[in-house]
């Protein structure tokens, strides 16, 4: 009984703030709001948009990592909707490269390359300055191309972050489940359980005997004292007006 409730303990939640993709998030985030406010006029849909679907990136790989500890399911359904927003954050930005007629970088360009240079060094933790510091030179600069591609190369690492967190949660929910899924898997053993049971007691109980004194119907009884404490006998239906039993 003990290990079963050490398997099913709380696992831990948080820490969200130490998780890569939950860094690169916020610098996404941030520089979206700052490239809307600075190249998309705020007469357009879009630029809201924008903003809430990289806030979305951001907020739910927080709740995800949250809800860690009670859900595994739950918390792979958030990360898949923070990568689902920031695919839709993707096409934005690459809408508004091909709309105003800007060139996007090639995945190996030496552009995309320097951006993602950043990323690996920070991801090794061989750079432990603010994410936002780090890839400065590219958001603050007063080119919108540049900007867009470099939050390009953001979002795509970001996915790449989340891609492997996505594959590993999975395993780990087959495997183990989280809190929610170890109780519901507990309750679904001891239904069983109660099943089996009750089976095995109707089972015994078709085929009592006749009492020995009476003659009437007899059912299966636990001994609750003496030196047969918790032995099962067969005792009369009738007791305490007929007292006959036999053995099991």
């Amino acid at each position: 009984m003990g290990g079963q409730a050490e398997h099913r303990r709380l696992r831990p939640s948080g820490g969200y703030r130490q998780l890569h993709s939950f860094q690169v998030a916020t610098v996404i985030y941030d520089a979206t709001v700052s490239f809307c406010e600075r190249f998309v006029d705020s007469r357009l849909r879009t630029r809201d948009q924008m903003v809430q679907a990289a806030r979305s990136g951001r907020q739910n790989i927080a709740e995800g990592s949250r809800a860690s500890a009670t859900s595994s399911q739950t918390e792979l359904r958030l990360i898949n909707v923070a990568r689902a927003s920031l695919d839709e954050l993707l096409l934005d930005y690459e809408d508004h490269l091909r709309q105003k007629g800007y060139a996007q970088w090639a995945k190996d360009s030496p552009e995309a390359m320097a951006v993602r240079l950043v990323g690996k060094n920070r991801s090794d933790r061989t750079d432990q300055s603010d994410p936002t510091d780090s890839y400065r030179s590219w958001l603050a600069h007063e080119n919108p191309e540049i900007v867009a591609n470099a939050i390009i190369c953001l979002i795509h690492q970001a996915n790449y972050l989340l891609d492997c967190q996505i594959q590993a949660l999975e395993r780990q929910f087959v495997q183990q489940g989280g809190y929610s899924e170890q109780l519901a898997a507990a309750r679904l053993r001891e239904r069983e359980q109660q099943s089996r049971t009750h089976r095995e007691g109707r089972s015994v109980q078709s085929s009592a005997p006749a009492c020995p004194i009476c003659g009437g119907m007899m059912a299966v009884r636990t001994a609750k004292k003496g030196l047969r404490a918790g032995v099962q006998f067969w005792g009369c239906v009738k007791y305490p007006t007929c007292k006959g039993t036999r053995p099991i």
